[in-house]
Formats: C-alpha cells, sequence, structure tokens
C-alpha cells in the first residue's frame, strides 16, 4: 500500500498533475504484477514522505497504457523526473537508488 503522500496518476489526470505541474514530478511507472516495482516501491513512499516540495507518484501501466505507450515505456519499473512538463532524468530496472533519486529531485526542485 502506497503512503499517503504517493500520487496515483491516470491517462486522465496524467495531464494536468503531471505535465502542467509547476516544478518537480517523479513517476513511478509500475504494475502489480512485476517484482521489481514491488520491491522499489517501500523507497518510492519514503521520498514522497521525505520531499514536500516535489510531487512524487506512481502511474500503474495496466491501468494507464495511454501514458506509458506515449513515453515510450517498455520495461519496468521505469521512473521520470519531470519538471515544468518535461522529462529531466530517467532511472530503468529495478537497481536504482533512493539517493540517485534523491539527488535528482533536488536538482530539479
Amino acid at each position: 500500500m502506497a503512503a499517503d503522500a504517493v500520487v496515483e496518476f491516470t491517462d486522465d489526470n496524467f495531464d494536468t498533475e503531471v505535465l502542467q505541474a509547476d516544478g518537480a514530478v517523479l513517476v513511478d511507472f509500475w504494475a502489480p504484477w512485476c517484482g521489481p516495482c514491488r520491491a522499489i516501491a517501500p523507497m518510492i513512499d519514503q521520498l514522497a514522505e521525505e520531499n514536500g516540495n516535489a510531487k512524487i507518484g506512481k502511474l500503474n501501466i495496466d491501468d494507464a497504457p495511454g501514458v506509458a505507450q506515449k513515453f515510450g515505456i517498455t520495461g519496468i519499473p521505469t521512473l521520470l523526473l519531470f519538471k515544468n512538463g518535461e522529462v529531466e532524468h530517467s532511472f530503468r530496472g529495478g537497481n536504482t537508488t533512493k539517493a540517485a533519486l534523491q539527488e535528482a529531485i533536488d536538482a530539479s526542485v
């Protein structure tokens, strides 16, 4: 279960919540059947709780295939950090560290 600070992104709210957002938005592209996605979920929860200056959320690719296709998501987990609607950083795979994500967030806020 995601922390209260983690936003749920969908095909319907992605433009408003991510592309039109001011500042940094970290999007975790995931699916419930993905082991590495479940493994990094606590890290995403921690980042959301610790970063009030950035929006952090998850997009289930099974429920929101339009957004996943638009951004060429072919493997999960994939994390994209947006700033003012543009992709600033991308992280692929379950080996991404919290420190690397935090560094990217800090550079984008």
